[in-house]
């Protein structure tokens, strides 16, 4: 599986998604799908001794089980002309404010000691680098959206359009 899709150039998009100006899925890391194989795997050690079919049928199963979680439960980043949606929330852009990508130690502080708790969040443990946008609309409560990016700098730029 495709760890993330880069940018999506609106000239490049279907013609549905013309208006797409960036777009990325947060695809778990390969490490994440090591710990799915190796919990999967833990299934022939529980089943072995009754017989080694149930244990790989197990293993079969459980894996399979994993990877349908994890698929599903793997947000997408998308940027339009006039949205934003990260994971299931959307806004409009005209409540979009200022942008900034944070990587490292300070990523990890916007993630815990600098983090407002009205902040939406939609962040991956298997990605480093976040994106702050800020939310304008005076009727929400919500000060900014944080969110993982393995792209951020392209995610701002194409919020600063």
């Amino acid at each position: 599986m495709p760890e993330s899709s880069a940018s999506v150039p609106a000239s490049s998009s279907s013609p549905h998604d013309a208006s797409v100006v960036f777009r990325e899925k947060l695809w778990p890391s390969f490490w994440i799908w090591l710990v799915a194989a190796g919990l999967s795997g833990a299934g022939i050690l529980v089943f072995a001794p009754i017989s080694m079919a149930a244990g790989v049928t197990a293993a079969v199963v459980l894996f399979a089980i994993l990877t349908v979680l994890l698929v599903l439960s793997t947000p997408s980043i998308t940027v339009t002309a006039e949205t934003l949606r990260v994971g299931r929330a959307s806004i409009e852009r005209r409540f979009v404010g200022s942008a900034e990508a944070f990587r490292g130690s300070d990523a990890t502080a916007e993630r815990g000691t600098r983090l407002n708790g009205l902040a939406f969040m939609c962040i991956r443990g298997w990605i480093d680098p976040v994106v702050r946008i800020e939310i304008t609309d005076p009727a929400d409560r919500t000060p900014y959206w944080l969110a993982s990016s393995r792209h951020p700098d392209e995610l701002v730029a194409a919020l600063s359009r």
